[in-house]
């Protein structure tokens, strides 16, 4: 296998190499400005905001980047509606203003503008149809607020039966009024932002360890344990971010999560046909709820997702319940000509939202549905001195980074400016002109944004690398390849459940699971 031609930016390789050099420099050797555990969005992007403002900085993770939430999100970068339509208006405009920082500056190559139709059905009363066209006019205005460009974010509309039937034909003709079209951000891959910030925080000189487990934190640093080696030591740190997620309470006493599932099915595209808008499927009873369905270009939809509490352990990987498959297929049987039966449903995964209990006092003793409990975020400082940044959610990430490291900052009294992270791209960033000049396939642009060249170049010097890794999915041995020279994956499963999104169907995983295997073989070889 030839190595590309291309480079990739500059420090930003993650590498199994490079992993074991970095640990064993870390452990039992010079203390750090700033220890960050966690490597999802949150994590990887205080990484990113401390090492940026010119820290030193070492993150950790006790199992892969973007292992938790944050590759079980529904893919979309909100910009704020809902929180608007519940009152919470600071929130809404802070997601607006981020979702504007993604599209526009940081990460246009992985944030593009998605379609969305609301199917006028009779189970959709005038009324209601009314509230809904306020609520999108109001995002429109949320947008402007956000001063995100009109070229970026369309306008919304409304439109005829004929236009909704053309821009989703699986919906059910009789009685269908009409729709009402939207538009909102949305991610190639929840997984690959995280792995792109994550990138970019190492080539700003982040030490970046995945498999290091934190058994202990202290103000000043932690015990951890290397999951490969079963080795222990400590890393010393004159601040530490837990940012851990629905985990956080399990290192820091006082910090209580009540998490909150959400689930989402994966089916095939061809059981709805063409779909060149995704949908919002009103929830039947609810006022301001939605199913969402949304195409993903790879030949498969996924339709989500709900919100509901999650009592007792916290688990690696959430399982998804009958009764939550259940729900979205009754809830898109409600919409659809030719309803979707359970043996259709090919995948299923579900995110678990660390949401912070504030307490039965907040609420008058009642404790809320799940769905009721605010998205802000929350930045806590341990009696110890530990900071934790729990809530919020992926549209926010580096808003929630820069607060957690703000907080470091003022506590452990660090010499640092403000965060910078706002107007710094991440890698594979550029402009919508120069990616549209980019000589690779737009599936590889809008994954690997300016690098897309480089993963081309793989499998033009080696043809093999150039096949599909499994017959009917666009995955290429040259992005697996890619993947563990350059972005940190170690195994099959990062290869196939977050590198690339193969993994969210088993019998694809099954299928692509010797190819990942061939390609790791080699990959080692060739560095051995």
């Amino acid at each position: 296998m030839s190595p590309t031609t291309a480079p990739p930016v500059p420090g930003s390789s993650l590498s199994a190499a490079r992993r074991s050099r970095e640990l064993a420099e870390t452990v039992g050797g010079p203390g750090v400005d700033v220890l960050v555990v966690g490597l999802g969005a949150t994590g990887a992007g205080a990484a990113l905001d401390a090492a940026a403002r010119g820290l030193s900085v070492v993150a950790v993770d006790a199992h892969d980047l973007a292992f938790g939430t944050s590759r079980f999100s529904s893919k979309l970068i909100h910009g704020g509606l809902r929180y608007l339509a519940s009152g919470q208006l600071d929130v809404a405009h802070e997601s607006a203003v981020e979702r504007g920082v993604l599209m526009e500056r940081t990460a246009p190559h992985l944030v593009r503008a998605q379609p969305f139709v609301l199917p006028l059905t009779p189970l959709v009363s005038r009324g209601q149809s009314a509230l809904a066209r306020a609520g999108f006019r109001a995002g429109d205005t949320l947008r402007l607020a956000a001063r995100t460009a009109r070229a970026t974010l369309p306008a919304p509309r409304r439109l005829s039966a004929v236009e909704t039937r053309h821009l989703a034909p699986a919906l059910r003709a009789q009685g269908l009024r009409g729709g009402l079209l939207s538009w909102d951000g949305r991610l190639t891959d929840d997984a690959r932002l995280v792995t792109a910030i994550a990138r970019t925080a190492a080539a700003h000189g982040a030490r970046i360890l995945t498999r290091v487990r934190a058994l202990q934190l202290t103000a000043s640093g932690a015990r951890i344990r290397d999951e490969l080696t079963g080795e222990e030591g400590e890393i010393r740190a004159r601040a530490v971010i837990n940012a851990s997620g629905v985990w956080a309470g399990g290192l820091v006493d006082g910090i209580r999560i009540r998490p909150s599932r959400g689930t989402h099915l994966v089916l095939r595209a061809d059981h709805l046909g063409p779909l060149p808008a995704g949908l919002h499927v009103p929830v039947p009873g609810e006022t301001n709820r939605f199913v969402l369905v949304l195409p993903q270009g790879d030949g498969r939809v996924y339709v989500g997702l709900t919100d509901e509490p999650v009592d007792g352990g916290i688990p690696d990987v959430p399982e998804v319940p009958e009764t939550d498959v259940g729900f979205l297929l009754d809830v898109l049987g409600s919409v659809l000509d030719v309803p979707v039966q359970r043996d259709d449903v090919v995948g299923a995964f579900a995110g678990l939202r660390p949401l912070l209990d504030t307490g039965p006092a907040e609420h008058s003793g009642t404790a809320p549905r799940t769905s009721d409990i605010s998205r802000r975020h929350a930045v806590l400082t341990s009696p110890e001195g530990v900071i934790t940044v729990v809530g919020g959610k992926l549209t926010t990430y580096r808003r929630m980074a820069e607060d957690a490291v703000d907080a470091a900052v003022t506590t452990r009294r660090l010499t640092a400016g403000p965060s910078p992270t706002a107007a710094l791209p991440l890698v594979g960033a550029a402009s919508p002109d120069t990616l549209g000049s980019l000589r690779a396939p737009r599936r590889l642009v809008q994954r690997y944004g300016t690098e897309a060249p480089a993963v081309q170049a793989l499998g033009t010097r080696d043809p093999r690398l150039a096949e599909p890794v499994l017959p009917g999915h666009p995955v290429t041995a040259a992005e697996l390849l890619w993947a563990v020279r350059h972005e940190g994956a170690l195994d099959e499963a990062d290869l196939l459940d977050r590198r690339t999104r193969i993994g969210l169907v088993p019998a694809d995983r099954a299928a692509a699971l010797e190819a990942a295997r061939e390609v790791l073989g080699e990959a080692w070889a060739q560095q051995g």
